[in-house]
């Protein structure tokens, strides 16, 4: 692939700008990132972040809803938007030749947003029906569930969408409050890929972008505090949902790269562990995966599985019990390589497309403030042993680490402490 190396700048306010060039597409994703995310709102704001994305398709200073929509549409873009908790991201994906105004549309969206009062009260409708959903998708709420319990009292524990509460108490207001302080040059980052020249995207991004004011108010990062918890909820499903996880490493560890390896070949994939003894061998679950969240300063390793209610004791002893033989035995070679393969051919897919390289390039300016390339990664999985896996899944998984959540018709069932020790 004839990829040009990522090129950085950073505009007098402060506002930072990346760009790579792939020479054979005729595609070019831009987006927007904002530093700012759900973790960093107050209890009573809940879902702020969230909202203020929603709103700001809701029409500018100069254009309505329906002409944003109508201008990405004439030539063919796809543009989208979503929050997370420590981050939210606008982005467009258009032909080459549409890119000024494709940064046109973008700056006006994020720099001019209208908040008019009655598409606030229009838009609380639609994110409580949103919050709704959550409640009636199980396998979503489960994760909501646990992460709640997981990392409880802590920012990063709370929905990214608020609760119904927080979202009814939104105003133009204090959205625009909100706005303000947020979206300034220093919390914005400008990335594009694509068949592009750095300098033309620089000059583009300086017009529009350019007279931004710097200033942000820093922001208070406190480290979560983990205390396992057993939560069952019981809810008339047809199916129960189970999620079980442990404490994990913030985004720039050194060992990540052993976790991913570890998450790869313990739920990762369809030859992994959990899915050929609980779902292969034994029939039991139709969903069972294992997936690494990592944040600034925490992560947590959770396994979800979907079985029926008769079948969710049986689960957690399965599960407990791969835990317990990733650590108490090496991984076998021929395994560890082929978890390090999986990784490294669904890494490589992933940045085939415009859209997932101009994301990849803005997280890790966002977390590690570098560019890492992609043979650098890839020798970091590379470099993993079987001592390795071994060393973090000790000390991953520790007696006492596991909090489970369990969602489903399972009136009286009890997971004494006893059942997820990993000893």
């Amino acid at each position: 692939m004839s990829n040009l190396p990522i090129v950085r700048d950073v505009l007098d306010n402060g506002l930072r700008v990346l760009t790579e060039r792939m020479t054979q597409v005729r595609s070019i994703s831009i987006g927007v990132w904002l530093t700012r995310g759900s973790r960093h709102e107050t209890a009573e704001q809940g879902g702020i972040a969230h909202f203020v994305e929603h709103m700001l398709f809701k029409g500018t200073a100069t254009r309505t809803a329906e002409d944003i929509a109508q201008q990405i549409d004439s030539i063919g873009g796809q543009l989208d938007a979503f929050t997370a908790k420590e981050y939210a991201s606008y982005y467009i994906k258009v032909l080459d030749e549409h890119l000024p105004l494709a940064i046109d549309i973008l700056s006006d969206i994020v720099r001019n947003p209208a908040f008019s009062p009655d598409d606030v009260e229009r838009e609380k409708k639609v994110v409580v029906e949103e919050i709704k959903m959550v409640e009636d998708t199980p396998d979503d709420l489960v994760h909501e569930l646990f992460t709640q319990g997981f990392w409880e009292n802590h920012p990063l524990g709370r929905p990214i969408l608020g609760t119904r509460e927080t979202v009814e108490s939104f105003n133009a207001t204090s959205l625009r409050k909100y706005f303000r302080s947020a979206y300034t040059a220093r919390n914005l980052i400008v990335s594009a890929v694509g068949n592009l020249e750095h300098q033309h995207v620089l000059d583009l991004v300086a017009e529009k972008f350019g007279t931004l004011s710097a200033p942000s108010e820093e922001v208070s990062e406190d480290a979560p505090r983990v205390v396992p918890k057993i939560l069952i909820r019981n809810k008339d499903l047809e199916q129960s949902h189970l999620c079980l996880g442990t404490s994990s490493y913030p985004q720039n560890h050194d060992d990540r790269y052993a976790s991913y390896v570890l998450n790869t070949l313990l739920g990762g994939s369809m030859s992994s562990r959990l899915f050929q003894n609980v779902r292969e061998k034994r029939g039991l679950a139709y969903a069972v995966f294992s997936g690494l969240s990592a944040y600034r300063d925490a992560g947590s390793f959770t396994i979800y599985a979907g079985c029926s209610n008769e079948a969710v004791g049986e689960v957690v002893d399965l599960v407990v019990e791969e835990l317990r033989g990733v650590k108490n035995a090496a991984v076998p070679p021929s395994e560890l390589q082929r978890s390090k393969d999986h990784l490294k051919g669904s890494l490589m897919l992933s940045l085939e497309n415009t859209a997932s390289r101009m994301s990849h390039i803005a997280r890790q300016e966002i977390y590690f403030d570098r560019q890492f390339g992609l043979d650098e990664t890839l020798q970091g999985i590379d470099r993993v042993t079987p001592s390795d896996v071994q060393r973090v899944a000790m000390e991953l998984f520790q007696n006492g680490s596991i909090a489970a959540t369990v969602l489903g018709n399972v009136n009286g069932l009890q997971i004494p402490e006893k059942r997820l020790e990993l000893d």
